[in-house]
């Protein structure tokens, strides 16, 4: 004999009987679009069969806002502390939402288990929004998202090509700046150390480095420079060791380097020892320029000089187009470029 029934059927219990997930069954009950026929009749078989009414509770979980969005970074702790571009983003991000009354959870993936996780949490409507800072090439991330129709902004982007919502800085238009701004300090040496690879914006920083050292956009100004082969080129990850290993590589196989475009501020630090380790003077022998403009620019010896990307005001137009997507679901994906500036200081 079975046990009899207490109390009324729930929303999980419909959701176990129906095969689907409990945030499924409270978009049927609300009558939301998003939802395959073939599942609603299978949703409302299960109703019929349990009986189940639906209360407040249960449509609450999906007609209602969570007041809460999510910062996800795809990256390490060791990285996300020891960039300062995360904090920039964070602080601008924390602006943009002061006037809300939306409360920020900040979330690190750094498996594919984390991001099963959380890409679970966001189906179940948690979060009413994900802001995602630091994607990388493969990164799926932000297509599952966008397949559950999650309102989603990215800092940077994939590629040329990203559909998806996002905030990004003029890396080619920096780049480009500061090779021209080593070529007029009369530098013709020129070398450059890129981010992953595997990332839009190290590309970027890259594409800029090779149309200034070619005179590509800047009339025959890079014509003579012979940093536009491979040799001119080593790969670092954005971190600072990264950027002492790359500046030695560059001038084992270039001892006549006389400048160096870092693609990140971490990396041109790294770059800084690198040299002093050999004894070259900075900038004297090899001036040095990085990217980003981060508050440890100005604090290197001597002071770094740094293309400056807005992040704290990319931090707050991410939360402000997120707000925007929120707010009207059917609105079109925004795609937006802030524009960079070349901060002079002594290394170069």
């Amino acid at each position: 004999m079975t046990k009899a029934r207490t109390g009324q059927p729930t929303l999980e219990e419909v959701a176990a009987l129906a095969g689907v997930g409990r945030g499924t069954v409270s978009r049927v009950i609300n009558n939301s679009p998003r939802v395959k026929e073939t599942t609603r009749h299978l949703v409302e078989q299960a109703i019929a069969q349990l009986g189940y009414i639906p209360n407040r509770a249960a449509r609450a979980l999906a007609g209602s806002r969570t007041d809460a969005v999510a910062l996800v970074i795809p990256e390490t702790e060791k990285r996300f502390f020891a960039e300062p571009y995360f904090s920039d983003i964070v602080h601008g991000v924390g602006d943009g939402l002061a006037d809300t009354d939306l409360q920020l959870l900040l979330t690190l993936v750094r498996t594919e288990s984390e991001r099963q996780r959380f890409l679970q949490y966001a189906r179940a409507r948690r979060i009413d929004g994900v802001l995602l800072v630091s994607v990388h090439g493969s990164d799926p991330l932000p297509d599952l998202l966008a397949e559950m129709e999650m309102p989603t902004v990215l800092s940077g982007r994939r590629s040329a090509d990203e559909p998806v919502s996002y905030v990004d800085s003029d890396n080619v238009g920096g780049a480009r700046a500061a090779v021209r701004h080593l070529w007029e300090s009369g530098r013709r040496a020129i070398g450059t150390i890129t981010g992953p690879l595997d990332m839009y914006v190290a590309q970027c920083r890259l594409r800029g480095y090779e149309e200034a050292v070619r005179g590509v956009g800047n009339g025959d100004a890079g014509a003579s420079v012979p940093g536009a082969g491979p040799s001119w080129v080593a790969h670092g990850d954005f971190t600072e060791e990264s950027g002492r290993r790359a500046m030695a590589e560059l001038m084992a196989r270039n001892p006549e380097i006389d400048a160096v475009f870092a693609a990140s501020d971490l990396m041109a630090v790294g770059a800084l020892h690198a040299l002093r380790a050999a004894g070259r003077r900075v900038p004297e022998d090899v001036a040095v320029v990085g990217f980003d403009d981060s508050p440890v620019a100005r604090h290197t010896d001597p002071q770094l000089t740094s293309v400056r990307q807005p992040v704290a005001e990319m931090g707050r137009t991410m939360a402000r187009v997120l707000l925007e997507t929120i707010n009207d679901s059917s609105a079109a994906w925004q795609h937006v470029v802030l524009r960079t500036e070349l901060v002079r200081r002594a290394s170069g």
